[in-house]
């Protein structure tokens, strides 16, 4: 029994490692089109790798998989996050999980990943064929008894076209987790700052994302911005990443900051504005809202500003508007919205409806997450649910 993985990624190498474990006598090949197997995993998190995440809080899937959250509830009760984490501990990768709930390896360093699979796929005698391009569907499954497809986010339909031509729906492939462009060369003028707590949206959309922004020399960036790049891919891309951006600098409710400026007034009254930052935002942002809102004004000290600037300023703080100029120029999304259609796929098994044993597993399907390690475990997960249901066929 022969079966062909084609993509040697972190889906690819989970896939073979626990199909030979399932079935030792089973002949595992990784067909990987570049000379380089694992490289995503290598970069992902910094190279530190967040190969997954603890879950705790997470009460509703879609506000992590924003594609996919049904059948990712689904496919958890075969093998998810606690499963993932015990499987890397067994397998000699020590974990550690960080106060935000991200998982990484305690040596925070990919390689540790990496090196797992590299050994693990050693041990079992798993042939590794770097280099090499496959044909066809048909032509894959003249060769073996089954094929599973672990190739990744596509950018391109061309790309999945191959799929598309044995009867797959194909769902429009997009990029997600990307940093915005900002055209306010002011605000860019800040790079380097960061923002705790700031909660994010699209302005005439109930697309929001919370938590730490980072401002860049080209415009935002930051878990925050990720997330909502991930919420609002496909809108995103369909108003060519030129959408008004709302920002609440300091995620507290508009009544909370109009008393907190109300206070700041009454007890420091004959400070300059600049001088006294209201929930300890950075001094360079508080200067920039400052001189955005009242102009030549923003040098008064506290006792001399009227009702009006502080409704003004309490706008600015907590539904400030950034336009947006597009994605960063930047090749750094590592994720792809789209893929092959969950439709097309049996939602036990991931084999596909259309050609028999044939899988999918990892980001060629229409599932992602946002960052966090939310699309690693997705990973993980369809993969060992693909080497579970060749295993028992």
């Amino acid at each position: 029994m022969k079966t062909a993985i084609v993509g040697g990624g972190a889906s690819g190498f989970f896939l073979a490692v626990n199909l030979k474990e399932m079935m030792p006598q089973m002949e595992v090949s990784i067909i990987e089109r570049s000379h380089r197997v694992l490289a995503k995993v290598e970069v992902s998190g910094g190279g530190r790798c967040n190969c997954t995440n603890s879950f705790a809080g997470v009460t509703d899937l879609s506000k992590v998989y924003p594609r996919g959250h049904r059948l990712m509830k689904r496919l958890f009760k075969q093998f998810g996050p606690r499963d993932a984490y015990q499987w890397f501990e067994r397998h000699g990768v020590r974990l550690t999980t960080q106060a935000d709930q991200c998982v990484f390896p305690a040596s925070q360093d990919s390689h540790a990943i990496i090196n797992c699979f590299l050994n693990e796929a050693h041990r079992h005698h798993i042939n590794i064929c770097a280099g090499v391009r496959v044909g066809t569907i048909a032509d894959l499954l003249h060769d073996y008894d089954y094929v599973c497809v672990c190739t990744g986010g596509q950018p391109r339909m061309a790309g999945l076209q191959w799929l598309s031509d044995v009867g797959h729906e194909i769902v429009q492939p997009v990029p997600s987790l990307f940093t915005l462009s900002i055209a306010d060369k002011a605000l860019c003028g800040l790079m380097g700052t960061v923002v705790e707590n700031v909660n994010i949206g699209i302005a005439g959309t109930k697309m929001r994302a919370e938590g730490s922004l980072l401002i860049t020399h080209w415009g935002v960036s930051g878990p925050a911005v990720l997330r909502l790049s991930s919420y609002a891919a496909r809108y995103l891309s369909e108003n060519a990443y030129q959408v008004p951006l709302t920002v609440n600098w300091t995620g507290l409710r508009e009544s909370e900051v109009f008393r907190l400026l109300q206070n700041i007034a009454d007890q420091h009254p004959m400070k300059q504005l600049s001088s006294v930052r209201p929930c300890d935002l950075p001094a360079r942002l508080w200067e920039y809202l400052l001189k955005k809102t009242l102009g030549e004004r923003s040098q008064s000290r506290w006792h001399g500003v009227n009702y009006k600037e502080l409704n003004r300023l309490t706008n600015a703080l907590v539904n400030d508007i950034c336009h947006t100029s597009g994605r960063a120029t930047f090749r750094d999304e590592f994720v792809t919205c789209g893929g092959v259609s969950l439709s097309s796929v049996n939602p036990s098994t991931l084999e596909s409806r259309f050609v028999p044993h044939l899988f999918f597993s990892g980001e060629v399907l229409d599932i992602d997450g946002v960052t966090g390690g939310f699309n690693f475990q997705a990973a993980w997960t369809t993969a060992f649910v693909v080497a579970s249901a060749i295993a028992h066929q």
